[in-house]
């Protein structure tokens, strides 16, 4: 088989489409993603637990309506709040960390 010489691994493909790191549309693509990624752990966690979005509402004190927004990207949710749906909410620890 003959190689392809236009293939690109993910990291160059993004370089190429969005900047290197630092450049304006980059921390745009990667504060998205951190986000984004924000609601899938949560998710991801809850289906771990056997949960379903409202059990995990009714253990953190919120509703069903919240839990899918925060899942789904579409919520801003507070430090407080974040660490009550992780803490009492599926057992777990919530773990902050502030990179420089």
């Amino acid at each position: 088989m003959k190689k392809k010489d236009n293939l690109k691994n993910l990291d160059q493909f993004i370089d190429e489409q969005y900047g290197k790191k630092g450049s304006a549309k980059r921390d745009k693509l990667d504060k998205g993603y951190r986000e984004f990624k924000l609601g899938a752990l949560i998710q991801e966690a809850r289906l771990e637990k056997g949960m379903t979005q409202e059990e995990l509402a009714e253990k953190c004190g919120t509703n069903k309506a919240y839990i899918s927004r925060v899942e789904n990207n579409v919520k801003d949710v507070r430090i407080s709040t974040l660490q009550k749906i992780i803490e009492t909410g599926l057992g777990g620890k919530l773990q902050v960390s502030i990179r420089l």
